[in-house]
């Protein structure tokens, strides 16, 4: 995770809200569905950027997709115990509408089936799928009980204090051949104190386990963050934003679950920026998560972490000497805690901006937490985090392409993970290779850092905000990058409309080549950008 350390002390003035300005291998399928035109670049219409949704518009586009969900299952040739449940609708300037479906069989979840359905405004449709196989299974009655499988599923965790709290029976069919399986939930506490919720997919006809991933997503650091800002608070004046979607600010105390306490403060004056004032680690992030939601908003066109106009919450204080920070989908909310002796609070600007687009990132492909996927996941985190630290332009903390630069987590002054070159911080990797997706979710993230440092900035000797960068390619080539607005932009439109829950790195080349040619042109400079940029990390 990253963190941003306050080198000036805080006191914050708040006031009304600030004027807004996943798998080892993903089938990306083209299916095309109905006759369009030929080429993809005369197909292409200028401004294929996301329309923002009210609340209202957003509800009524998912009620109209799912009263069409039973035609569109047959129109893409879906089997007849197969239905689609609809997840969420883009609606592009250019008037294509791209609707992202879960998927059924037999009335079971089908994890690993999900798919985003494009429609152009001319008619032509086509449809990105998680996976290509066909969903079938020979009998939806298990072999194995679900009380087995839970003892499988504990068995295989090496959390504190675990329980299995829940199973469903499913259809797995992110990797391999379809099967019916049962999901288990086991929750307990891990190592480093922070929450588990793993999720274990065991084959209801073996018992093997077919695959497992942690859903709390996690991240490092610590922080005293951002200088004078200003708050959005309620009438109360308690921390509660109005004008985001009613984002609020809780103190655990202490504690490791609940809700904990929404701040209050008499005179509207919060924090003094001292780890001791219990206040400053709410004041940073509250504002962490106000950036964020505006930079969402202003630069992605997304009304909220949802695209529904309403806001996570924030919890801090969380245990004791806690040094991480996560997003659990559960409650729909981003946890600090306190860093080391309780005086290094992880609540600065980007970490904020990472443990919400972890959110996004639920909410849009659904990278599942492990492997390649797992890898997207995190540097996605990382590529919002950054964008967003850029986009605040706060003085007191310069946008820069370094993850954790301020928190001194190995107490040498070094940053936790360097976009330009992954590999600095010892654990991470440059290139895509067969092996990335073996490395933890936090390195194997450095092939998708790495392609948008040089997408957004180019390879070579540069200086940056104050700050040197030397980014190597794989190939010797030199790349010349395309700016980070653009860049940033891609990588949002690849993520809400053509990324899946099982897209690996090839996948992700794909989708962000259909998103630059959809904003761009398959003509572009920025696609012939994007293409060197994935060839320079060995993703071809």
């Amino acid at each position: 995770m990253q963190s941003s350390h306050h080198t000036a002390p805080s006191r914050t003035r708040a006031r009304s809200a600030r004027t807004a300005a996943l798998i080892a291998s993903a089938a990306m399928v083209a299916v095309a569905l109905t006759s369009g035109s030929a080429s993809a670049e005369a197909d292409r219409e200028e401004g294929a950027t996301a329309l923002v949704l009210s609340a209202a518009q957003r509800t009524a586009a998912l009620k109209d997709a799912q009263a069409e969900a039973a035609t569109t299952a047959r129109a893409i040739g879906l089997g007849s115990k197969e239905k689609l449940v609809v997840r969420d609708v883009v609606k592009d300037t250019d008037g294509t509408v791209h609707t992202r479906y879960e998927r059924t069989y037999d009335s079971l979840p089908v994890v690993g089936g999900d798919l985003v359905v494009h429609e152009k405004k001319s008619g032509a449709r086509s449809a990105t799928k998680a996976t290509n196989a066909k969903i079938a299974v020979a009998s939806t009655a298990p072999a194995i009980s679900v009380t087995s499988a839970k003892k499988s599923a504990l068995a295989s965790s090496d959390a504190k204090s675990e329980t299995a709290s829940s199973a469903r029976k499913v259809i797995w069919a992110a990797t391999g051949r379809p099967a019916l399986a049962w999901e288990t939930v086991v929750t307990g506490v891990q190592q480093d104190g922070t929450p588990s919720e793993r999720h274990v997919l065991t084959d209801a006809a073996t018992g093997k386990e077919l695959y497992a991933y942690e859903a709390i997503e996690t991240g490092t650091g610590h922080s005293q963050y951002s200088g004078t800002v200003t708050l959005g608070t309620a009438p109360s004046y308690t921390l509660t934003d109005t004008g985001r979607g009613g984002h609020k600010t809780y103190d655990l105390n202490g504690a490791t679950n609940g809700t904990g306490t929404l701040f209050s403060d008499p005179d509207d004056t919060w924090g003094d920026g001292a780890a001791t004032n219990r206040q400053t680690a709410a004041v940073d992030a509250h504002y962490g998560a106000a950036v964020t939601w505006d930079f969402y908003k202003n630069e992605l066109s997304r009304n909220g972490i949802r695209g529904d106009g309403v806001a996570a919450y924030s919890r801090v204080h969380y245990g004791n000497a806690y040094v991480n920070a996560f997003w659990s989908d559960q409650c729909f909310c981003m946890t600090y805690g306190d860093g080391a002796a309780n005086l290094k609070p992880l609540t600065s600007l980007d970490v904020a901006g990472h443990e919400m687009s972890h959110g996004l990132t639920a909410s849009t492909a659904g990278l599942r937490y492990n492997k390649e996927s797992g890898g997207l996941n995190e540097a996605t985190s990382d590529i919002f985090g950054t964008s967003v630290e850029f986009y605040a332009a706060n003085a007191t903390d310069a946008g820069d392409y370094l993850i954790g630069e301020k928190i001194d987590i190995r107490g040498n002054g070094t940053p936790l993970r360097y976009m330009d070159k992954p590999s600095r911080d010892g654990n991470s990797a440059d290139y895509w290779s067969r092996t990335v997706g073996r490395l933890d979710v936090h390195y194997s993230s450095g092939p998708a850092n790495h392609f948008f440092y040089l997408l957004s900035e180019g390879s070579g000797v540069k200086t940056i905000n104050g700050v040197s960068y030397d980014s190597p390619t794989y190939d010797g080539s030199t790349v010349t990058g395309i700016g980070r607005v653009k860049a940033y932009k891609i990588w949002y439109k690849a993520l809400s409309t053509y990324m899946t829950s099982s897209t690996n790195y090839a996948g992700a080349r794909t989708a962000t080549l259909q998103a630059t040619s959809d904003l761009y042109g398959a003509g572009s400079a920025e696609y012939t950008a994007v293409a060197a940029a994935w060839a320079a990390v060995n993703v071809k």
